[in-house]
């Protein structure tokens, strides 16, 4: 691949990776402002608890169905251009939750959202392995770490808005307002990669390589812990080792803040030690983790239990985005596989862990969660560094430090 920003100036470079970073922070407020959002949108909609899980069904659906478009409509509008399109839409998307009268309207409405989300998604995340390719040392963990950080905003907002009884259409109204804004002044600092312009077009839906299925399988283990942790963490500490609400409810926030500092640090590890030995250590953080939380029924235990959990899988969804977009000469296209992956990952695992619950126990269903961290050990290797497409640009195909390498 040749890119439009030819003798790149260190000073340039620094600038986009700052301008990625503000995409990914603006791609995670949009997230939290309507996660918090979520009871207003279901009174306003008149939904059972279950009809409203049926409708938190369709964002993934979306961004499953989408998200392979991506690679087309970079293609055609270029990187940068197609960011600033896509990007814009999902910011625009938030208004439509909170008009939907209706479970009909609210499932249409969330489908739009997560396609938009889903394919912004892979666009920030190719023109963020460009950019960590064109620096020479990782920058995707702490990218990541960036949406997490506007996650954290969208949702501390949100509370305040709905603490106040601001109606969620005009809080979105003005959240989507704001972050569209931010959004485009974000993303004309990116970097603006051009492909061959006689290259064909990738096709509209195509089956994801097979490199990046085996990636996959490894973002799959780590975005079902993930959510495993997110969602049930707290119940787990109040049914099963009967704590009161407020400590559940503190694990929680503290999985998901040790997920953020992690991510935001995680650079220098894999810069340090590579990726393949990064998420091999993960890996056991994380499956010494929910060793803990099954094994020592305390709520020291499993507070400690979930921290590692976090701690441990933290890195690993930012790496296999890299480690896709470097297995074969369609970046996007690897990525979207990716991350339909995980993505479907993040669907089931709420469910699947309730479900396992039911049958047996949340204590055996985190024995699960432990065997998933376990694999991570074992599938590390597939995460390995390669090549950039055109040679020369990524890391060496090693799983060696960047500080260590000619």
């Amino acid at each position: 691949m040749t890119t439009g920003d030819n003798n790149l100036t260190p000073t340039r470079l620094r600038g986009a990776r700052l301008a990625i970073a503000a995409v990914f922070c603006v791609h995670g407020a949009v997230t939290g402002s309507f996660a918090t959002r979520i009871p207003w949108i279901q009174e306003h909609a008149g939904l059972s608890a279950g009809t409203l899980g049926l409708a938190l069904a369709f964002p993934a659906l979306g961004a499953a169905l989408a998200m392979p478009l991506a690679g087309r409509i970079s293609h055609r509008f270029g990187a940068r251009g197609a960011l600033r399109a896509l990007l814009a839409l999902w910011t625009a998307s938030l208004v439509l939750p909170g008009l939907a009268p209706g479970l009909p309207a609210l499932c249409g409405a969330l489908f739009v959202y997560g396609a938009t989300s889903g394919m912004a998604d892979v666009a920030m995340n190719a023109l963020g392995v460009e950019t960590e390719d064109r620096l020479g040392r990782s920058i995707m963990s702490s990218l990541h770490g960036m949406w997490s950080v506007g996650a954290l905003i969208g949702s501390a907002a949100g509370t305040v808005a709905a603490h106040t009884g601001t109606d969620a259409r005009l809080h979105h109204l003005l959240a989507a307002l704001a972050l569209t804004a931010a959004g485009l002044v974000a993303v004309r600092g990116v970097l603006d990669p051009r492909g061959d312009a006689e290259a064909e077009a990738p096709p509209h839906f195509t089956l994801p390589p097979r490199s990046a299925l085996v990636i996959g399988a490894v973002g799959f283990c780590a975005v079902f812990a993930e959510g495993a942790g997110l969602d049930w963490s707290a119940v787990y500490l109040r049914d099963v080792l009967h704590t009161d609400a407020g400590l559940a409810a503190a694990c929680t926030t503290a999985f998901a803040l040790t997920m953020a500092v992690a991510r935001l640090a995680g650079d220098r590890v894999v810069d340090r030690f590579g990726p393949v030995r990064t998420v091999r250590a993960g890996g056991v953080l994380a499956t010494a983790g929910g060793l803990s939380v099954v094994a020592v029924r305390h709520p020291a235990g499993a507070l400690a239990g979930f921290a590692l959990i976090g701690l441990g899988i933290a890195v690993v969804v930012p790496l296999a985005f890299a480690a896709a977009a470097r297995s074969g000469p369609a970046p996007a296209q690897a990525i979207a596989g990716v991350a339909t992956i995980t993505y479907t990952s993040g669907l089931i695992a709420p469910s699947a862990i309730g479900a396992v619950a039911d049958a047996t126990s949340l204590v055996v269903s985190f024995g699960l969660v432990t065997l998933l961290a376990f694999a991570l050990v074992a599938g590390a290797a597939v995460l390995r560094r390669g090549p950039a497409v055109e040679g020369g640009r990524g890391p060496a195909d090693q799983d060696e430090p960047a500080a260590t390498r000619p």
